[in-house]
C-alpha cells in the first residue's frame, strides 16, 4: 500500500507515495562510524581536546553494529524482540502505553527488516503498565537504593533526575535543576523538535534540474547527508546491510534517471553545476576536526567520508563535500554515456523553483533518520536534521537558526527552558547546557499519548548491551549486566563529561525516565561503568 508522504527538497515540501526511497535498488550510504558516541576514551590526543563528542574509544565499537538477533538479557526478566520500527497511529490512544504500542507496531506499508531494529517503544511501555498497582517509587526509596552507587568517586559531579515515564512526575533528583553539559544527549532535543515541526513521513529530496541560464544541468542538494555513491551490495547501515525501509537514496539511481532524460532529448554532453543554497551560515562546526563531523552542507554523499566504506570511529572527511558529490555524480553520468564538460562548480544562483526536473531520489523518512541518528549518535546527520527543523520553523538553516528553532519549539511544547542553552544540534559544542529535569521532560513527551508522532525518539534509543552506542556497555563484569535489555538511553561524551538519558523498566514493571549527567576526571570507561551501575540499581528495585 502506498501512503502519502511529504518530501522536502531545496524547493520545499511536496507529496509523493511513501514507497521505498527512489534508488532503493541501489540503497544508500553505510552508517557513519566516525559520528558514533561512546568512543573517546582511548584516543588520548582526541579526548583531551575537550571538543570531541563520543569518539576515540575503539574498544567500544560493538555498540554501533546493530547486531541481528533478539536481545537475550542477562536479567531474569525477559526482553522484547526487535521490531521494524515506529510509525504514526491514525489516532492517539487514551493511555501512554496504548499510544506507544500503536505507534510502534509498524505501518501497513512497512517491510520486514533485514537489520536488527530497536526494541519497540510500544512494547517497553506496554510492559511497564503491567505493574501500576505496585505504586510509584518514592523519593525515600530511590534515595536509599541509589545512595551507595551515587557516592562512587568516579562519577565526579553528578546531576540526576528520575521520573515516571507515564506522566512525567519527578520522583527523585540530585542537582536535577542544575544545567550541565549534555554532550550528545543534545540530540534528544534536536529529535523531539524536528519531529514536532516536520511530519515523520517526510523525505529529503536530491534533484537534478535543467539550468536555463547555462543550458546545462544543476544538482540540487536537499539536505540529505546519507545519500550514497556506493553500489547496492556495499551499502550498510550501522554495520549491516540496509533494508528497504532504512536504505538511503542512491546517487547512481539519480545519475541513471538524469542520463535517461538527457538522452531522450538527444543530449549526451552537458555542463554541470550544483546548488547548495538551502543552508546558510558557516560550513564548519565550532569544533570541526575533519573526522567526527563533516562540513555541514545540503549536498554530500556518504556523509562526506573520504572512504565511503570506512567503518572507523572517526573517518577522514573530504574538505569540500558538495564538490566531491558533484564529481561523483559526473563520474556516474559518464558511466551512463553522458559526458560532463569541465569541472562542476557551485551554481551562481539557486535553481529556479519551476525548473524542469530530470531526476530525483529521496531519503528514508524523517522518523527513520531520527532513529538512525540517535542509535548511532551521528553528528553529521544530527546537524542536517536540526537544519530541517530550522527550515520548518522559518529560521535560517544555520547553526544559530537551528538552535533557535529547537529552543522555540521545545518551549511551545511546554518544556521548561530555564538553564537551557543550545549552540548546535549534535551536542559537539561544549557550551550547550541542559538540566537533567529537562531531559526527562523530553523523554516524557516522547512517551506521551498526546504526542504519538514523537515516538521515534524512544524507538531510536540504543538498547543496553545490544545496539548502537550502548552495545558494549552493561556487559558481564560491569556490575550492571542485570539491566542489559531493560535500559534504552542516549549516550553523550565530551572530554571530562559523560551523560546518559533514557528509560528503564524497574523491578515492579514501572517504566522510569532518567537523566544522569556527570563531570569527572576519571578514565572515561571507568566513569561510564559507574554510571551504568546507577541505572542498573534503578532497574533492580521497586524503590518504595
Amino acid at each position: 500500500m502506498l501512503v502519502a508522504a511529504t518530501v522536502l527538497g531545496a524547493g520545499g515540501a511536496s507529496a509523493l507515495p511513501s514507497a521505498p526511497p527512489s534508488g532503493s535498488a541501489s540503497p544508500g550510504a553505510g552508517g557513519t562510524r566516525g559520528d558514533q558516541d561512546e568512543s573517546n576514551g582511548r584516543r588520548g590526543d582526541k579526548e583531551n581536546r575537550g571538543d570531541k563528542d563520543d569518539k576515540g574509544d575503539k574498544g567500544d565499537r560493538g555498540e554501533e553494529s546493530g547486531r541481528p538477533g533478539s536481545p537475550a538479557s542477562t536479567s531474569a526478566r525477559p526482553t522484547t524482540p526487535p521490531s521494524t520500527g515506529a510509525s504514526t497511529p491514525a489516532s492517539a490512544p487514551t493511555s501512554a502505553s496504548a499510544s506507544a504500542s500503536a505507534s510502534a507496531s509498524g505501518s501497513a506499508s512497512a517491510k520486514p527488516s533485514a537489520v536488527a531494529r530497536p526494541v519497540p517503544a510500544g512494547a517497553v511501555l506496554a510492559a511497564a503498565e503491567a505493574g501500576p498497582g505496585a505504586g510509584l517509587p518514592t523519593a525515600q526509596g530511590l534515595q536509599q537504593a541509589l545512595a551507595t552507587v551515587l557516592t562512587d568517586q568516579n562519577l565526579g559531579t553528578v546531576g540526576l533526575a528520575v521520573a515516571d515515564a507515564a506522566d512525567g512526575q519527578l520522583l527523585y533528583g540530585k542537582g536535577e535543576n542544575t544545567a550541565a553539559t549534555p554532550a550528545s544527549t543534545t540530540k534528544l532535543a534536536t529529535s523531539l523538535a524536528a519531529l514536532s515541526l516536520i511530519p515523520g513521513d517526510t523525505r529529503l529530496a536530491t534533484r537534478v534540474v535543467k539550468n536555463a541560464a547555462t543550458g546545462g544541468i544543476t544538482l540540487v542538494g536537499g539536505g540529505d547527508p546519507t545519500l550514497t555513491a556506493l553500489p547496492a551490495d556495499q551499502v550498510q547501515v550501522a554495520g549491516v546491510p540496509a533494508d528497504p525501509d532504512t536504505a538511503p537514496a542512491s546517487l547512481d539511481a539519480l545519475a541513471r534517471q538524469t542520463a535517461a532524460a538527457l538522452k531522450a532529448a538527444g543530449t549526451t554532453t552537458v555542463v554541470l553545476d550544483y546548488d547548495v543554497s538551502l543552508y546558510t551560515g558557516p560550513l564548519l562546526h565550532k569544533n570541526h576536526d575533519g573526522e567526527n563531523i563533516a562540513a555541514v552542507t545540503p549536498l554530500m554523499v556518504d556523509e562526506g567520508k573520504v572512504d565511503p566504506k570506512s567503518l572507523a570511529d572517526a573517518p577522514a572527511r573530504v574538505t569540500d563535500p558538495a564538490g566531491a558529490a558533484a564529481e561523483s555524480f559526473a563520474n556516474l553520468l559518464k558511466a551512463q554515456g553522458v559526458t560532463v564538460q569541465g569541472k562542476a562548480k557551485a551554481a551562481a544562483a539557486p535553481a529556479a523553483a519551476d525548473a524542469p526536473v530530470l531526476g530525483r531520489v529521496d531519503s528514508p523518512t524523517m522518523a527513520r533518520l531520527v532513529e538512525r541518528m540517535l542509535t548511532t549518535s551521528d553528528n553529521t546527520l544530527a546537524e542536517a536534521i536540526a537544519r530541517q527543523a530550522a527550515i520548518a520553523a522559518h529560521q535560517p538553516a544555520a547553526f544559530e537558526g537551528a538552535a533557535t528553532a529547537v529552543t522555540q519549539e521545545l518551549a511551545r511544547l511546554g518544556v521548561p527552558m530555564t538553564g537551557v542553552l543550545l549552540n548546535d544540534g549534535s551536542g559537539l559544542h561544549p557550551g550547550n547546557a541542559i538540566p537533567p529535569t529537562v531531559l526527562v521532560k523530553l523523554l516524557g513527551l516522547a512517551a506521551s499519548a498526546q504526542h504519538p508522532t514523537l515516538r521515534p525518539v524512544l524507538t531510536g534509543l540504543p538498547i543496553a548491551g545490544f545496539t548502537g552506542t550502548l552495545g558494549k556497555r552493561f556487559g558481564a563484569g560491569s556490575g550492571a549486566a542485570d539491566a542489559a535489555g531493560l535500559v534504552r538511553a542516549k549516550t553523550g561524551s565530551l572530554s571530562g563529561v559523560n551523560t546518559l538519558a533514557g528509560t528503564v523498566v524497574d523491578a515492579d514493571g514501572r517504566l522510569l525516565a532518567f537523566a544522569l549527567m556527570t563531570r569527572t576526571g576519571a578514565p572515561v570507561d571507568t566513569a561510564r561503568a559507574a554510571m551504568d551501575r546507577v541505572v542498573a540499581r534503578l532497574a533492580a528495585c521497586g524503590c518504595r
